[in-house]
């Protein structure tokens, strides 16, 4: 597959192609969505938790006598009957992580970019070097490139020029390449990246 190659004012450098066997790959829907799901469950604290009855803090001693006052027996006010007492079968701490195996989670990412690379979703820069750090500059960039929408912006490596220009722009989000993930992948309209970022992209799915 052959794309066109822009430079930061928007014009045309080139053309790139894209590697048949990362961009070109079958893109199978379940195996994406059990690696979106995966990540989210991996997302969670798993920290919530509600309190036993061993666990709260009340009076042990006997609420009223067990009988003549026509009510039913209790002994405890820590029970679920009760406001303020425990809660029955309430969530506990635990870990909700899941596995999957590396070369599932690798064509799930093939998956993701070639169902970008079919919607021409993807767009590859020359470079992607900024003078100023101010938020119009990567607004005029976007502006020219045509990229409208939510932004993923790929980076071969650390920039604290890019970062910090698109730092206010809601929209936009920056991630190495080497962390690139389907999650972040399928919840962006636009893929931008420079070709240093498209080569690690290669390296690491290739």
């Amino acid at each position: 597959m052959h794309i066109p190659m822009y430079d930061m004012k928007g014009e045309v450098a080139g053309e790139i192609e894209l590697r048949a066997d990362i961009f070109e790959a079958p893109i199978h829907v379940p195996l994406m969505h059990q690696a979106f799901e995966r990540q989210r469950a991996n997302a969670r604290l798993g920290t919530h938790k509600a309190q036993t009855t061993g666990e709260v803090n009340r009076t042990t001693a006997k609420w009223y006598r067990q009988k003549g006052t026509g009510r039913a027996r209790h002994g405890s006010r820590r029970v679920n009957l009760f406001v303020g007492g425990a809660v029955a079968h309430g969530p506990r701490p635990r870990d909700y992580s899941k596995k999957m195996p590396r070369k599932m989670r690798r064509a799930a990412l093939r998956a993701a970019l070639s169902a970008k690379a079919q919607a021409d979703q993807i767009v590859v820069v020359d470079s992607l070097e900024m003078e100023t750090s101010r938020t119009r500059t990567m607004t005029a960039a976007l502006e020219s490139l045509g990229v409208d929408g939510s932004v993923l912006l790929l980076l071969p490596e650390r920039d604290e020029v890019v970062e910090r220009a698109s730092r206010n722009l809601p929209q936009v989000k920056i991630l190495n390449a080497s962390y690139l993930n389907v999650r972040d992948l399928l919840s962006y309209d636009k893929i931008l990246m420079p070709v240093d970022a498209l080569q690690v992209v290669e390296r690491i799915l290739g």
